[in-house]
C-alpha cells in the first residue's frame, strides 16, 4: 500500500504539494504511488530556477528503467529552487519521495494552489 501523508496535498497525475515554513512557497514531487508505478528512477530533467507554469503545464520529465513520465505542475507558480541532489542520484525519489527526493520548491502565484486533491480524495483515486 502507498504511503499518503495526510498533510500533503495531491493531483489526479501523481505529483504532490508540501507546504514548506514560507508563506505561499511549497514543494513538488511525485508520489509514492507514483514512484512505486514507475520503477527504479534513474534520471530527473527538472526546470531552471526562475521558470514560470501553469497549473497542468509540463515542467519535466521522470525516467526509470521501464518508462519515461512528464511532470504536470500541480499549482501556478514560479521555480525558486530545484533539488540538485537529484542529478547525481536520482533514486531518491524512489526511497525518499516526500523527504530528499522533493523535485522543484515553487513561489505560489495568487490563487495558484487551486483544484488540489486531500489526503483521503488522492487515496480514493489510487485505491
Amino acid at each position: 500500500m502507498s504511503n499518503i501523508p495526510a498533510d500533503l496535498r495531491y493531483t489526479k497525475e501523481h505529483e504532490y504539494v508540501k507546504s514548506t515554513d514560507e508563506a505561499g512557497v511549497v514543494y513538488i514531487g511525485i508520489t509514492d504511488f507514483a514512484q512505486g508505478e514507475l520503477g527504479d528512477i534513474v534520471y530527473v530533467d527538472l526546470p531552471k530556477t526562475g521558470a514560470k507554469f501553469n497549473s497542468h503545464d509540463v515542467f519535466g520529465t521522470v525516467e526509470a528503467v521501464k518508462a519515461v513520465s512528464e511532470l504536470y505542475m500541480p499549482v501556478t507558480g514560479e521555480v525558486l529552487e530545484i533539488n540538485g541532489a537529484l542529478d547525481g542520484e536520482p533514486a531518491l525519489v524512489n526511497s525518499d519521495p516526500y523527504g530528499g527526493g522533493w523535485m522543484i520548491k515553487v513561489k505560489l502565484a495568487e490563487g495558484g494552489d487551486a483544484g488540489l486533491m486531500s489526503a483521503a480524495d488522492y487515496k480514493a483515486l489510487v485505491g
